[in-house]
C-alpha cells in the first residue's frame, strides 16, 4: 500500500480550491485503484514553508473514510487554519506538504508527572490532553521543536488554555502514533 498517494489527493484537493472548480474530487476513481482510502481513518494535513508553519489542521479521532478526511484537512489546513491567511497561489509552489496518519488515541495511566515522564515516548508519542472543557494536541513531530518533556507539556497545558503547569491537577492524557508522509511539492 503506497501510503504518498494520500499526498496526491491532498494536492488535488488544494488545487481544485484554486481552481474555483465546483466539482469535486472523482472519490470513486481513487477507490477503484486504492480500496483502503474508504477505510475510515484520521489524519493531519500541515503546510510548510520554508521550514515555517503554514497550516495545519486535522482529525485525532478516525469518523469518516480516510480519503474524505484527506481532502477535508488538506482544504482547511490550506484555506480555513485560523492562524494563518488562506494560502494564496503564489505561494503553492513554495510549500511542503506533509501527512501524518494517526492510530486511534489511547489513553494512559499515571500516578504523576514522573510516572507519565517514563510512559511517553518524545518523537514517538503525540499527546492528547484533556481537563475539563480544555483539551489540546500535539503531533509526534512537535517533539522536534519541544524536545525537553517539561517544555512540550507546559506548550500543550498553554495551548489547552490552561497555565503551563497542568500536569499537576492530573488531567487525562491519551496518546497515539503518527505515520509522517511527506514529500516536497
Amino acid at each position: 500500500m503506497d501510503k504518498r498517494i494520500l499526498l496526491d489527493i491532498a494536492l488535488e484537493a488544494i488545487e481544485e480550491e484554486f481552481a474555483g472548480r465546483q466539482q469535486q474530487i472523482d472519490k470513486n476513481k481513487w477507490i477503484a485503484q486504492y480500496p483502503w482510502l474508504q477505510e475510515y481513518g484520521a489524519v493531519f494535513v500541515t503546510l510548510n514553508e520554508n521550514h515555517r508553519l503554514r497550516g495545519c489542521i486535522g482529525s485525532i479521532i478516525a469518523h469518516r473514510p480516510l480519503i474524505e478526511d484527506v481532502i477535508y484537512n488538506a482544504k482547511a489546513a490550506a484555506f480555513s487554519d485560523p492562524r494563518f491567511l488562506p494560502l494564496g497561489v503564489e505561494e503553492f509552489d513554495k510549500i511542503e506538504l506533509e501527512i501524518s496518519l494517526l492510530t486511534s488515541p489511547k489513553e494512559v495511566s499515571y500516578a504523576d508527572k514522573k510516572s507519565l515522564r517514563q510512559i511517553i515516548r518524545p518523537k514517538t508519542d503525540g499527546v492528547i490532553l484533556k481537563q475539563g472543557n480544555y483539551q489540546a494536541t500535539y503531533l509526534p513531530s512537535v517533539w522536534e521543536q519541544l524536545p525537553h518533556f517539561d517544555d512540550f507539556f507546559g506548550s500543550l497545558c498553554q495551548k489547552a488554555g490552561l497555565s503551563g503547569n497542568c500536569l499537576d491537577a492530573h488531567p487525562v492524557i491519551y496518546r497515539y502514533q503518527a505515520e509522517k508522509i511527506t514529500r516536497d511539492l
